[in-house]
């Protein structure tokens, strides 16, 4: 995108009616308006937000700043739509005290031994993966492993069986589609149905796991199930929906984080040479090889992040970035913008690999930091490691399908050759 083309597009700037090139490549807007309105008074009356200490302000904050969605969300989807009571009852879109109930009870699944413990079924499920695309000499970056991949992890955390894991992944996309800023009746429709559908089908899966309980340290629904030990516990609503989201949360960002990283190397090829020789130097070294990929893991979420946008609203009149704000204000956190912010990071339009320090905010941060953060490093550190090591000559075949989302930023095909 030209200078002038990124000055063109932030000057009329609407998240409800982006052009195609915005969806291509929005960091060169995104840096308009960094330098000239980084708080940015939206058409629609809202605010967006593109500097990264102005979203840190915002997210440190969540007495002024809520994240409850009913305010927003009601007209958007309509009073008693599947959507609404979804979207106004899973963890993220919610303030203390069901905030702290839900994400307390779902990281008592989620420790460091049971997420160390989920290793080798996750090395397993890669590798199978990859045998399939070796066989065949190549596949879509996307559907045949980066999508394949946290599907299966979050169905094993929920418990669900293996015949019934097909739909998954159409229903949050569905859901998590009608998110994004412009919706059309289409969208809207099937969102609602897949809501339906998904909370359908779990009224049945948890009728059967109250008859027949997982192991709570690592079955997340028994957990959801039991509630507290002797404390509160979650009504029948709350349950199905935030076992929703537990599917959503970790299924289109994983996804993206993956599909992203593998499309990102192909674009810049000094920095794939350079991460294929630190993998093989630590091949035999555990520590080592896990700090590489953490930190190139890490690169990769800050550089292209899963979650480009956060919403907050103001429940009190402030300030943020020198800029009154009523109370009520709608916020946009536009984390894509924070995470290339020159203030914050060197050089921060250049993919490296071995960056040090790197604070981004693609995980969120304070209380709604992503709750399983740790998952999805695991997950992307052996996925793209070992896709590397077994295809470092893969290429790209076709021009890479991007989702056309300004809120989840990823790719729907990306077709390779293996070598």
């Amino acid at each position: 995108m030209t200078p002038p083309r990124a000055r063109e597009i932030a000057a009329e700037l609407d998240l409800r009616d982006l052009p195609q090139d915005f969806y291509a490549n929005p960091y060169p807007v995104y840096a308009v308006l960094r330098e000239r309105e980084p708080v940015r008074r939206m058409p629609d009356g809202s605010w967006l937000l593109t500097r990264y200490a102005d979203l840190v302000q915002v997210y440190r904050d969540a007495h002024t700043f809520s994240s409850d969605k009913k305010v927003e969300f009601t007209p958007k989807y309509g009073p008693g739509s599947p959507l609404l009571q979804h979207h106004t009852t899973s963890l993220v879109f919610n303030d203390p005290p069901l905030h702290t109930r839900v994400r307390k009870l779902i990281m008592g699944a989620l420790t460091r031994r049971a997420i160390a413990d989920m290793e080798p079924g996750l090395v397993t499920l890669v590798d199978g993966l990859l045998d399939r695309i070796e066989a065949a000499g190549g596949g879509d970056l996307i559907e045949d492993f980066a999508a394949a991949i946290p599907v299966e992890i979050i169905g094993n955390l929920l418990g669900v069986p293996h015949a019934d894991r097909g739909p998954l992944r159409g229903w949050s996309l569905a859901i998590l589609g009608a998110l994004e800023p412009r919706l059309t009746p289409e969208q809207q429709e099937l969102g609602n149905r897949s809501v339906v559908e998904f909370t359908a089908y779990l009224t049945e899966l948890v009728a059967d796991r109250r008859q027949h309980p997982g192991d709570p340290e690592h079955d997340v629904l028994t957990r959801l199930i039991r509630g507290e030990a002797g404390g509160e516990q979650l009504t029948g609503a709350e349950l199905l929906q935030n076992c929703v989201f537990i599917l959503n949360a970790g299924h289109e960002t994983t996804t993206n984080l993956i599909g992203n990283a593998l499309v990102c190397l192909q674009e810049w090829p000094l920095e794939l040479a350079a991460l294929l020789a630190r993998i093989e130097e630590s091949r035999h070294d555990r520590a080592a090889q896990e700090n590489v990929m953490a930190a190139a893991v890490d690169e990769f979420l800050r550089f292209e992040s899963s979650n480009q946008l956060g919403n907050r609203r103001a429940v009190a009149a402030c300030e943020v970035g020198g800029v009154p704000l009523d109370a009520g204000a709608l916020v946009t956190l536009c984390i894509g913008a924070a995470n290339r912010d020159p203030a914050q990071f060197r050089e921060p339009d250049r993919l490296d690999l071995a960056r040090q320090d790197n604070r981004h905010l693609a995980f969120g941060f304070g209380i709604h930091q992503c709750a399983g953060l740790s998952l999805a490093r695991l997950e992307g550190r052996i996925a793209i490691a070992r896709f590397l090591r077994r295809f470092p000559r893969y290429r790209l075949t076709q021009a890479p399908q991007r989702g056309g989302r300004a809120r989840f930023r990823g790719f729907l095909h990306a077709p390779f050759a293996a070598q």
